[in-house]
């Protein structure tokens, strides 16, 4: 009779979305004596909803542990040796070992590895000027950060705040201190909010944040943070203007965090992202994988690596991650770049490439932009959206779909990611059987009618 081999052991570094799937993946495939799995966390949470944090802070969200998919305790529960307030500072991929510092008594050690998983996230990015790190400045990337910023909240006198930025995290902090019952002002480095639309698209985006009553102020960047006698943030100056500030919430994006995967010499892509093959293993290393916001992944759209920290990518990582380290078999064959997103009654989506995407990637288009309505005109409730198509010029292929509207807008973007995903057609989208009711959509839903027009569009061309 054979004797079982050694168990292997599964080093994780990061313990939100994309390491915890990854370990629990692997849980469900190798029991303890076949794979024993060590986790590191540095902060105080696990498995939660970054994506949650604006409706937390807005108080949609009464209570912070509603964002906890599964507690440390709960993954111990099933064999994973979680350690919480853990940083993982060095990896050495030729002695195969990590090194841990314990942040709250300071001990380091190192801890052997046969199978790796980095899944480090991503890092706000904090402008580089003076008073950055001001009391009163927050990013918002972690449930440690919420809770920080909602400390801030609860002690400040003042109801004036800054946001710094007018990406996704930029519109929904700035939903979120509205309802709050602050003064809010966006400063945005771009000529309209949310850069991830088109220009024409980021306009409606601001007229409609306008009338909510949030001051836009475009072609701006605050170039310092100003400090009152106590130390704390007091306004926030751009070029042209000063704007008074009791808390700031930088909004201005996140980078891949990937400083220790480079010192250990891994690969990183054009936008500092680790790089990877389909099954998520690193590339050039049989034994290290990586996942969610610290890696670049394939756009199927243009067949380029882009840098896109979402939650939904995450958890697919690490299952597929899990799937792989366990002895399963899976991949991850790319995104098409799909994210939606609302600021009070305004949802805002995005699937595919924009106009600028599209010319990076050397491709021949066509723009349509339709005016329609959430349900049929005649019932109640109807509100309008304003949908934007892209399609290849000649092949007609699907290129890309943005939406702005109200209630009924936002989650259209999925027939549309579906047919990117397919390689589709406009003309081939206009057959599409989908659901129709008065109540949910006119005879012929807004993406159809946009798709109908892209087809004469094409033709012509």
């Amino acid at each position: 009779m054979n004797m079982s081999a050694a168990s292997e052991r599964l080093v994780v570094i990061g313990g939100d979305a994309a390491g915890m799937s990854a370990a629990s993946q692997a849980r469900r495939l190798k029991g303890p004596g076949e794979l024993e799995i060590v986790a590191f966390e540095r902060g105080h949470f696990t498995s939660y909803s970054a994506c949650g944090i604006p409706y937390w802070v807005g108080g949609d969200v009464e209570e912070r542990d509603q964002l906890i998919a599964r507690t440390p305790e709960e993954h111990r529960a099933r064999d994973i040796d979680l350690r919480m307030r853990t940083e993982v500072t060095e990896i050495d991929v030729a002695g195969q070992r990590v090194r841990a510092r314990d942040l709250d008594s300071g001990a380091e050690s190192w801890t052997s590895y046969d199978k790796l998983v980095i899944a480090t996230g991503a890092r706000p990015i904090r402008p580089q000027m003076p008073g950055a790190d001001a009391p009163g400045v927050h990013g918002v990337q972690t449930l440690d950060d919420g809770q920080a910023l909602l400390d801030t909240l609860a002690r400040t006198r003042g109801r004036n705040a800054v946001v710094v930025g007018a990406g996704y995290i930029g519109v929904e902090m700035a939903e979120a201190l509205i309802n709050r019952g602050y003064e809010v002002t966006v400063v945005n480095r771009g000529s309209e909010p949310m850069s991830t639309l088109d220009p024409d698209m980021g306009r409606l985006v601001h007229e409609a944040m306008e009338g909510m009553g949030i001051t836009m102020v475009n072609d701006a960047e605050v170039t310092k943070v100003l400090t009152g006698d106590d130390g704390r943030v007091r306004a926030v100056a751009t070029q042209d203007a000063e704007y008074p500030a009791d808390v700031v919430v930088l909004g201005i994006g996140v980078r891949p965090e990937t400083s220790l995967a480079k010192a250990a010499g891994l690969p990183v892509g054009q936008h500092d992202g680790l790089l990877t093959d389909l099954a998520m293993r690193v590339r050039g290393h049989e034994n290290i994988w990586a996942g969610g916001d610290c890696v670049e992944v394939l756009d199927l759209v243009s067949g380029q690596e882009r840098h896109i920290a979402l939650g939904t990518h995450a958890n697919k990582h690490g299952q597929v991650i899990g799937a792989n380290v366990g002895g399963g078999y899976a991949t991850f064959p790319g995104v098409v770049g799909t994210a939606v997103s609302k600021v009070c009654d305004l949802e805002i989506a995005r699937t595919g490439l924009r106009e600028k995407d599209a010319r990076r990637a050397g491709l021949r288009f066509e723009t349509v932009t339709v005016e329609s309505t959430s349900r049929a005109g005649y019932y109640p409730g109807a509100s309008p959206m304003t949908v934007k198509m892209l399609a290849e010029r000649r092949t007609g292929r699907l290129l890309g779909v943005q939406i702005v509207g109200r209630e009924g807008a936002g989650k259209r973007v999925d027939i549309a990611a579906v047919a990117l995903t397919a390689g589709m057609t406009v003309e081939a989208m206009t057959a599409l059987d989908l659901g129709y009711a008065p109540p949910f959509s006119p005879v012929w839903d807004p993406v159809l009618v946009a798709a109908r027009k892209a087809v004469l569009k094409v033709r012509a061309s």
